[in-house]
């Protein structure tokens, strides 16, 4: 375990790189500029699109984290650590994203590097997020091959039709998510009369071999998914299709409308045949039931006349817990913990550990939730700013965590947003449970 000071240390360190690079991206291609410019001349080929780009962003991402010593998760995570009130997270990011196009073929690729100092370890992990060839002999007519983000489901907290994506992190749902190798083909029609107005469909193949998207299921599989789009009577609308030994076979659907210009409605769900699900009663018996999950979301957007933003979506998990299932679960945690402290022996609590990896511990493990944003852009004529405002709750147990922020973004190529807010639930609840009362984060990103 890292002590307070070597933390900050490493956290004061982190932001000196950040500055440092800031410099070296913009203050060095000045001096050149000012140094070596010669008198200025148009040239065409300046602003014809180039065949390549380059980018991405670099950010400093601070989380300092307020401790409920009487939660089980608490409980779970420090009982072998003298934890003060709270606790210091430490994350650096640097993603890169970078293309190149010659005639009917592009590649794409994106890196994400992320440096994270915690409570926990120290690390430092490279990834690549995506990186794929395209060929498009026509406009009606791509191809896809590579590691690749499909981004299926039109919810924005949440995504249950995504049958081939990763998790979303509903407290932040728009970061970069990485991406499986896939192979894809997506073919387009549109039509000039009739309801239907654009038929696509797009066919996936999923290989899942040792050391080859090992992740997403059973290894030594090829797997198979399609997605039938129409765009008919002005509402888009997705069909979706899984199948193969990595996974059980499930269907998905999603939809979107416009309702008004500034009102617009989504939904999306999913049917997961032979789910198995793997729960714990208080006493720490595990017991194992398999049924087919149903999953559904039903969400709008609506833009004000003074650009208030608003985003309301409800969200029932069909794989996850009932709130007696959950409650029994912290019980054993409870439990454990006090076998702990007047034994010494962790083995009740190793085996909540156990059971928290990718079940209980896994985003959003209860059944159902709500999710609010409200945000506002530039208010009282203050350009550049904008709060917002999010609530995501259990609706089972009313327990929910609320955050407050404002995002800057006057400085070019910079934004920087400041989070702060509380984690509210009675014992037993989801939320009221969780190790943190509140957590407070910053983010300055530099955008290249």
């Amino acid at each position: 375990m890292f002590n307070v000071q070597r933390s900050t240390l490493k956290g004061l360190r982190l932001l000196c790189i950040f500055f440092l690079l800031f410099f070296t991206f913009n203050l060095l291609p000045l001096t050149f500029y000012l140094l070596f410019a010669a008198e200025y001349t148009f040239d065409v080929s300046e602003i014809e699109k180039k065949p390549y780009h380059v980018g991405g962003y670099l950010e400093f991402y601070p989380i300092v984290f307020g401790l409920d010593k009487n939660a089980a998760l608490y409980k779970l995570n420090f009982y072998d650590r003298n934890a003060r009130g709270t606790t210091e997270q430490y994350n650096g990011t640097l993603q890169l994203e970078g293309s190149l196009e010659k005639g009917i073929s592009r590649l794409y690729v994106k890196t994400y590097t992320n440096y994270l100092n915690s409570y926990q370890y120290e690390t430092t992990k490279i990834n690549v997020f995506e990186g794929y060839l395209t060929l498009k002999p026509s406009s009606a007519l791509v191809m896809d091959a590579g590691k690749k983000t499909m981004n299926w489901g039109k919810g924005y907290a949440w995504n249950p039709a995504a049958l081939l994506d990763r998790q979303k992190d509903p407290n932040d749902p728009e970061l970069s998510r990485e991406g499986f190798i896939v192979a894809s083909i997506d073919y387009t029609k549109s039509f000039t009369e009739g309801y239907l107005k654009t038929f696509s469909f797009t066919p996936v193949l999923i290989p899942a071999y040792s050391g080859f998207n090992d992740d997403f299921g059973e290894v030594d599989h090829l797997n198979f998914a399609s997605k039938f789009y129409f765009l008919f009577l002005d509402t888009d609308i997705d069909l979706i299709f899984f199948t193969g030994g990595s996974r059980t076979t499930r269907y998905g659907m999603d939809f979107s409308k416009n309702i008004t210009t500034n009102l617009e409605i989504h939904g999306e769900g999913s049917l997961i045949n032979g789910y198995t699900q793997t729960s714990v009663d208080s006493s720490g018996n595990a017991t194992r039931s398999t049924y087919d999950a149903v999953n559904y979301l039903i969400g709008l957007r609506y833009l004000t006349q003074q650009d208030t933003t608003y985003i309301l979506e409800y969200y029932h998990n069909g794989t996850g817990y009932s709130p007696k299932e959950m409650r029994d679960y912290f019980s054993f945690v409870d439990k454990g913990y006090g076998v702990y402290t007047a034994t010494g022996n962790p083995g009740m609590l190793n085996k909540a550990i156990n059971l928290t990896q990718n079940m209980y511990g896994r985003m959003n493990p209860a059944k159902n939730y709500l999710y609010l944003r409200i945000s506002q852009k530039d208010p009282f004529d203050m350009l550049y700013w904008t709060p917002a405002v999010t609530m995501i709750a259990n609706a089972d147990d009313k327990s929910f965590s609320l955050m407050s922020e404002v995002t800057y973004t006057g400085i070019t190529n910079f934004d920087f947003r400041l989070r702060g807010g509380p984690i509210v639930g009675t014992r037993g609840s989801e939320y009221g449970e969780k190790q943190n009362d509140y957590r407070i984060d910053f983010r300055a990103r530099y955008y290249f």
